[in-house]
């Protein structure tokens, strides 16, 4: 019973800051770590105490996946844009690079991929709709893996 009381209360917190997150992002391009850091917590409490339908090691596996695959994305995109024009801005910055990996922490592997799936296509209806060159990442991956997240330990 305490348990889940408590459960409720780390999902309630990391809603929160999943919000929190998303408004800094489309306000400021920015993902402050004072609220990815928090985030990482309550996804490694979750992950600790509550390992349904993932434990500590596929939660660890995901995060390192989930980052180095967006780093490298990342980096690689970055390279290849500034050899073609230096005045041009990175697709993808540090603060999305970590929030894939605090989501891979969450979620696993699969429930990764099945995030990053869900924000890419929704995040490329809403530019297309809003005619804009730059599109927060952060609010479409949110939720993305608030769904991916509701899939794995609701409904398996």
């Amino acid at each position: 019973m305490i348990f889940n009381i408590f459960f409720i209360i780390l999902l309630t917190c990391a809603l929160i800051l999943s919000v929190l997150i998303s408004i800094a992002d489309f306000r400021r391009r920015i993902i402050p770590d004072a609220y990815l850091f928090p985030l990482m917590l309550i996804g490694l409490a979750i992950v600790g105490f509550y390992s349904y339908p993932i434990n500590i090691q596929t939660a660890t596996i995901g995060a390192i996946f989930g980052y180095l695959l967006s780093s490298i994305v990342g980096f690689t995109f970055d390279y290849f844009m500034r050899k073609r024009d230096s005045n041009i801005i990175s697709p993808i910055g540090m603060g999305d690079i970590k929030l894939i990996g605090v989501g891979g922490l969450w979620l696993g592997v699969n429930g990764l991929a099945y995030a990053l799936i869900i924000a890419c296509v929704v995040g490329a209806i809403w530019a297309r709709i809003q005619k804009q060159k730059y599109v927060p990442f952060a609010p479409f991956f949110l939720f993305g893996g608030i769904l991916s997240f509701i899939g794995l330990y609701f409904l398996l």
